[in-house]
């Protein structure tokens, strides 16, 4: 059974990798998973709970949510799997959250997008998959890109954590000629008057889906 030295070694050494992968993002504060509080503006997140051999994204569809948390951004570095799940409960292994909303573009392009976790973890945009990083591994990011048009999108993201001993999750977004942030919903918002929009149709916005009927 792995001592607590060999963890805080495996530990250290997953953050030193990450930080090897992850291009510097300035002035990004940490966050959490999320919180019980309702955003309307912000990622929704489905809690699964996973049976101990899952090894890659499960099936949502054939489950049921055991809760649900809310954030507007993902920022979350390699952190010991002792801290727990952050923003919901101590549970640190065998769960899975996905992840779902929507977000508005002004300024139509080719969007990169950098999803770095531990474990697996999966982008789709408006249903396409953008980045594919899942299985079970200690931190990693991988890129993709997709060409926006202006208007509404539809974002998911789905991520699992698997065994001990690290938990961490970061989606970063690169607009169209500008630098690596964190990907927030706060700075993706449609204009408050309708009159404002230069794209899309503020009275045909696309609904919800059911949670675990979401499609891949």
């Amino acid at each position: 059974m792995p001592t607590g030295y060999t963890l805080a070694a495996a530990a250290c050494l997953a953050l030193s990798v990450a930080r090897a992968q992850i291009p510097t993002i300035r002035d990004a504060p940490i966050t959490t998973f999320g919180v019980t509080v309702v955003d309307p503006y912000g990622l929704r997140g489905d809690i699964y709970l996973l049976r101990p051999d899952t090894d890659r994204l499960p099936k949502f569809e054939k489950l049921e949510p055991a809760g649900a948390v809310y954030t507007s951004a993902l920022n979350i570095p390699p952190r010991d799997f002792q801290e727990g799940f952050p923003g919901v409960t101590d549970r640190f292994e065998w769960f899975a959250i996905d992840y779902s909303g929507y977000f508005y573009v002004d300024n139509p392009g080719k969007y990169r997008f950098l999803l770095a976790s531990d474990d697996g973890s999966k982008l789709y945009i408006d249903n396409k998959t953008v980045i594919e990083n899942d299985g079970i591994h200690s931190m990693h990011a991988e890129e993709g890109s997709i060409t926006l048009d202006g208007g509404i999108h539809r974002i998911r993201l789905s991520y699992f954590q698997g065994p001990r001993a690290a938990v961490a999750l970061i989606l970063a977004v690169a607009r169209p000629g500008e630098d690596w942030r964190i990907f927030s919903t706060n700075e993706f918002r449609p204009p408050r008057n309708p009159a404002d929009w230069k794209y899309g149709d503020p009275n045909n916005l696309p609904g919800d889906e059911p949670a675990g009927k979401r499609k891949k």
